[in-house]
């Protein structure tokens, strides 16, 4: 396959739809297409953090709509060898000497659906905004939960959200995943974490995690409402079109403007929700903390 230009994306300034040229079509080998255009609005899925969902949508060609059923990463080397999709690709993410491509998955090519045809792509605009309202409460989730957890630090991890505590969402994640509905996050509170100094257990007048828990649901999600409340403008900073550019997440809260790096989707205003709730739990042996975030939406 000869080189192909990174591919252009529209997602981070909440695009859903758009035209453009099919650059290359790619058997997938079951029954299956990928579909590679120079420009477009769909946000893929990221193979080295999937935590947001790819979008879907339809691609149109010559009068015909295909449902696109999926949105991967791709990529093609420097010399212009084998398209490579997802965990396939051997580079780190963004690697400037490989060209980084959006892969729309359709069924069955039709014959018109070659390198130069005319596309109009359109993303499935409900679900889309679904994903963007669970991908910024999981961001604000994260400063709720660190500001509540920050009595908790014995000494100074090294590490400070945007609002100045001490870090918890980045320094015990291990997992983030979002859906139509919530965002789950898991984190690790094993020894790495205590080294760091964190503490689950009592100390001084500090009840252990698992008692304070109810509590320290409470007040993140007090926290939570104040902000929804203020209608907060969210926005994604771009510094360029391409689909590696680093792209930041904005949020003009009460509190401060805080900032978090982000290649998803996301809502404009935070005014746009009525309501944004967690529930924590805590796993049994106390190693493993699971916040489920659920907006609703206005």
């Amino acid at each position: 396959m000869t080189s192909l230009p990174t591919t252009r994306v529209g997602f981070p300034t909440g695009a859903v739809t758009g035209g453009s040229t099919v650059l290359a079509v790619h058997p997938l080998g079951d029954g299956r297409t990928g579909v590679v255009t120079a420009e477009t609005p769909f946000h893929p899925l990221d193979h080295t953090w999937p935590d947001q969902p790819a979008d879907t949508g339809t691609l149109t060609v010559d009068g015909t709509e295909l449902p696109v059923l999926d949105c991967l990463t791709a990529a093609v080397g420097p010399d212009g060898g084998e398209l490579l999709v997802g965990a396939d690709i051997p580079v780190r993410r963004g690697d400037e000497a490989w060209s980084w491509l959006v892969l729309h998955v359709v069924g069955e090519a039709p014959a018109g659906l070659l390198p130069g045809a005319a596309v109009e792509l359109a993303v499935d605009a409900e679900r889309r905004a679904a994903l963007s309202a669970s991908h910024t409460g999981c961001h604000l989730l994260a400063l709720a939960l660190n500001e509540a957890l920050a009595p908790r630090w014995r000494k100074d991890p090294g590490r400070s959200d945007a609002l100045g505590h001490p870090d918890f969402d980045s320094l015990a994640m291990a997992s983030s995943v979002m859906d139509t509905e919530a965002s789950t996050d898991t984190y690790r509170l094993g020894k790495s974490l205590r080294k760091k100094g964190f503490t689950a257990e009592a100390a001084d007048d500090l009840p252990a995690l698992a008692e304070a828990l109810p509590a320290v649901t409470a007040a993140v999600n007090e926290r939570l409402a104040g902000w929804v409340a203020a209608d907060a403008p969210v926005r994604i900073e771009v510094p360029g079109p391409e689909l590696t550019a680093r792209r930041t997440w904005h949020c003009e809260l009460p509190a401060g403007p805080a900032q978090l790096a982000c290649g998803g989707t996301h809502l404009h205003r935070l005014g746009q929700l009525s309501a944004l709730e967690t529930e924590l739990t805590l796993s049994a042996d106390g190693t493993e903390l699971v916040a489920v975030t659920r907006p609703k939406r206005v």
